[in-house]
Order: structure tokens, then sequence, then C-alpha cells
């Protein structure tokens, strides 16, 4: 029976899918959004790697003026923030392309560049009062799904990260051309790619905004990703995989932008901020642990998820939830993401910290099918080192 209780469902307005569609970028910009003057937030990984270089080409070449800011860093700090803001302010439209962080650093920057609210100010849930320049967002993994969700995570001290969830973040447009993916490492599919599952995973489980549109988005982008990752894995030049991966983010994304993201997440951030392990390696670290933590709450709901990804699933339903943990542990072996804590040279005393920012995360942690106390948290740990 679908659940007739009111919800709420928000996405971005405007999204294109297609091969080679970063080139339409040029015309949309100025017949859309009528720019002049443009700028690019990204990573100095991606101008080594030349994958930014025809897009400035095209930019210019329609007579666009062209800014980069290229200085992005993983988890970006509140510096990185500012200082796109700085050069944000004297363009008609901001470009965010990359992984998560670039295009979170991009949509606090369209904001923050308007002078009319503190960065500090913004974090929490529905904090933002600023209005923001227009926005596009372009991936070139396919994992955060960033490009179609309302939040970015800003790393705020040494090692703790606090997140602005607005609907003013929501872009004006994202712009996916899954031919950008084809140069990417095994290891970095891998590691988003099981991000953008566990975003689907617990979209689909989340205990307060769970709603028909976000399972529904949830189950295609599991459907999608679950078949398709490892084959992209295996053969990344393989375009219908890399654009099979790259739709299912983004499904994900938008599931989890309505449905938000829970106890996974949560125990992963500190793995990020204190041992900066990337967030796609932190979650698959922390996923077959907590899954069998929230079992005795979401085995019907893991059940039903057994159903969409396992051929002739039977059994009770504890049987069917269990099957499906283990088909997540396994689907990470595959993509080699078998590792534990240990493995990534995190001690065994530093777990009680972990655990102590960890609980910290009650914006996740409410969401999360089963309460999770600092003791609870650090079992979690202890059984993943």
């Amino acid at each position: 029976m679908v659940s007739l209780t009111k919800f709420e469902f928000q996405t971005v307005a405007d999204i294109r899918f297609g091969a080679a569609c970063l080139g339409e970028l040029p015309t949309i910009l100025i017949s859309k959004f009528k720019a002049k003057r443009v700028l690019v937030v990204t990573d100095p990984g991606l101008i080594r790697a030349g994958i930014i270089d025809p897009l400035l080409h095209n930019l210019k070449a329609a007579g666009l003026d062209v800014e980069v800011f290229d200085q992005v860093l993983a988890d970006p700090p509140e510096s990185v923030i500012l200082a796109a803001a700085r050069l944000a302010k004297g363009v008609d439209v901001i470009i965010g392309m990359g992984g998560g962080s670039s295009m979170d650093t991009a949509k606090l920057a369209a904001i923050v560049c308007m002078g009319e609210q503190a960065l500090h100010t913004m974090y929490g849930v529905d904090k933002v009062t600023s209005s923001r320049k227009p926005l596009i967002q372009i991936p070139t993994t396919a994992g955060t799904g960033s490009e179609v969700t309302p939040i970015s995570v800003v790393t705020t001290g040494e090692s703790t990260k606090a997140g602005v969830v607005s609907g003013v973040l929501y872009a004006d447009m994202a712009l996916l051309d899954p031919t950008l993916l084809l140069a990417l490492p095994a290891h970095i599919t891998a590691e988003t790619g099981i991000d953008a599952m566990v975003h689907a995973i617990e979209a689909y489980t989340s205990k307060i905004k769970k709603n028909p549109i976000s399972d529904h988005l949830a189950i295609k982008a599991l459907s999608l990703l679950a078949e398709h990752l490892p084959k992209a894995y295996d053969d990344g030049a393989n375009l219908e995989h890399r654009s099979a991966t790259m739709l299912g983010a983004m499904l994900a994304g938008q599931a989890f932008a309505n449905a938000p993201v829970a106890g996974v997440h949560a125990l992963a951030y500190p793995l990020g901020g204190v041992y900066h392990l990337a967030h796609g390696l932190s979650n698959a670290l922390m996923l077959p642990h907590v899954l069998r933590y929230n079992l005795d709450a979401a085995a019907p709901l893991y059940a039903q998820l057994a159903d969409v990804l396992i051929t002739d699933c039977s059994g009770t339903t504890t049987v069917k939830a269990t099957r499906f943990i283990e088909y997540m542990t396994t689907l990470c072996e595959k993509v080699g993401l078998n590792k534990r804590l240990r493995d990534k040279d995190i001690p065994q005393d530093g777990l009680q910290d972990l655990a102590e920012q960890a609980i910290l995360q009650t914006r996740l942690l409410q969401n999360n099918p089963k309460d999770i106390s600092l003791a609870d948290a650090l079992a979690i740990y202890q059984q993943a080192w």
C-alpha cells in the first residue's frame, strides 16, 4: 500500500543528461542566463588532467569572459569557500565542475558572494536567508549527487564538519555528460559508486522524510548502480556503464535530498575529518556494520531492497534482509573496497574519539531507522576495525 502521508519533494528544475551535452553549455549560458562573465569552480586535479580545458576553450570561443577558481580541496574548509566567493562577486553565473567538493563550494560561493549573510550563520537546516547568483552544476564523478541536492558540507575546524541545508542551494541547472567519466580511475569509480548506493539505501530507510517519490528514485538508482558499477569498475571506457552509473548517482541524489541520509554517513564523516579518508571509502568501510546494527529495525525495508537486487530472493523478512546486507558487502569486495579500519592505519585507541564525533552528527542520526548512542557508535567502529 502506498502511504498517503503528507510529504514534500523538491529538485533541480532543469536537468540535462547525455553524452557530449557539455558542448551545449556556451549557448545555454548566453541564451538562457544572458551571461557575459562566468566563474568555473573546480579542483587542481581536474586542471592537471586537462578535463576542464575543452570547456574553457568552448566558453572563451563563444565570447564569454571566464574566471577559474581551481583551489577546491576535498571536504572544503571555510577558507576555500570564502576565496571562491571573492572571485564570484564579479561574474554573472557560477559553474561548479568536479566532484562533490567542487559543487559544494560553488553552491556556497554563489550565496556568500552576495554579501548578504556570513557563512558561519548558514550551518544547519534552513538557515540561509541570502539570495544567490545563478548556478550550474556539472559532475565529473558518479557518486555524490551534489548536482541535485540542497546540501553543502564544510570543514569548520581541524577535524569537524558542518552542513548547510537549504532550498537556496538547489542549482538552476544540472548538466550531466557521462563522457566526463571515461578516464575516471577505477578506485574513484568504486568509491563514488558505493557512496551513491549508500545515498539510495539510506534514503529508502530514512526515518523522518521517506516518501513515495524518493522511494522510487532510490530503487531505480540502486538497480542501475548494482548492475553497472562493477562493470564500470572493470571497463571504465564503456560509455553505457558510465552513463548508467552517472544517472544512478543523480537519482540517488534526488532521493536523499528529500529523504536524508543517516547512520552510515554520520559514522563516515569523522573518518574523513580526522583521518582524511575519501568520503566514498569512509561510507564503504562503515556500510555493512551499520546495516547489521539496523537490521532489527529496518529488516522489512532491507528485504524489499533484496527483492529488487537479488534474483529469486526468498525466505523470511529477516533472511531476505540479511541477504541484502551480504549482497552489499560482496559488492564492495568486487570493487576493491573490502578493507577494515585497521587497514587504513586507524588506531584502535582512536575509536572512542571517532564515536564521540559521530554522535554529534544529530542532523543525520535523527534519520537512522534505529537510535545510535555513544556506546552503539563505539561498538560499530569496533566491529569495523
